[in-house]
């Protein structure tokens, strides 16, 4: 099984690029909503931790935000509660999946969080700062002091881009993008039966 995994800016598009791979997806954010939404354990653990922001469960987003936006370092408190849950989420994910030929992993800190393997396939998605920036400005929760912590938390693109086995650039276009992940994808396979 080869795991590819997309890095890149917040907003760049990786997740939806990742669909385009025509393979299982593995979505953290997606895994981290329902957890939010249905982990009774989760939720007692940070409400431990954050008292004075974590009332309710469900978890609400805007709870989050809130301890995230009071002080930064929190960021790194909800990410050491938050990520055994979503890493044996992960674990169950490749384990039903072990017979694909390939996977994709859509996990925002992979790279910041050590959870790649030495065999990964990482790609980098390249994009224009100005249409990434245009791109968050139109989600409904944009909150720019939100996005300046989340971005620090991670590495600058040129550290992603280092790491990275590939570049795609991402021009937002549907058709051309369909194209080049097709192109990438046959590549990669070509690549790795080679060695």
């Amino acid at each position: 099984m080869i795991k590819i995994s997309l890095v890149g800016d917040i907003g760049s598009g990786k997740t939806h690029i990742s669909k385009f791979f025509k393979a299982p997806c593995f979505f953290a954010d997606t895994e981290v909503k329902k957890l939010y939404r249905n982990n009774k354990q989760c939720f007692i653990k940070l409400k431990k931790k954050f008292p004075q922001f974590i009332k309710t469960f469900p978890i609400k987003k805007i709870e989050l935000s809130n301890t995230i936006k009071n002080k930064f370092s929190s960021l790194k408190t909800i990410g050491f509660i938050v990520h055994p849950f979503i890493r044996k989420k992960l674990r169950m994910f490749l384990k039903k999946n072990r017979k694909k030929k390939i996977v994709v992993l859509d996990i925002p800190l992979y790279l910041e969080n050590k959870m790649y393997k030495k065999n990964d396939v990482i790609i980098f998605l390249k994009t224009k700062k100005k249409d990434v920036n245009s791109r968050l400005k139109k989600r409904k929760n944009f909150n720019r002091k939100l996005l300046n912590i989340l971005r620090k938390s991670q590495l600058t693109s040129k550290q992603k881009k280092d790491r990275s086995n590939y570049v795609l650039v991402n021009n937002f276009n549907n058709a051309i993008m369909k194209r080049k992940v097709k192109i990438l994808k046959t590549k990669i396979l070509n690549d790795r039966s080679s060695t």
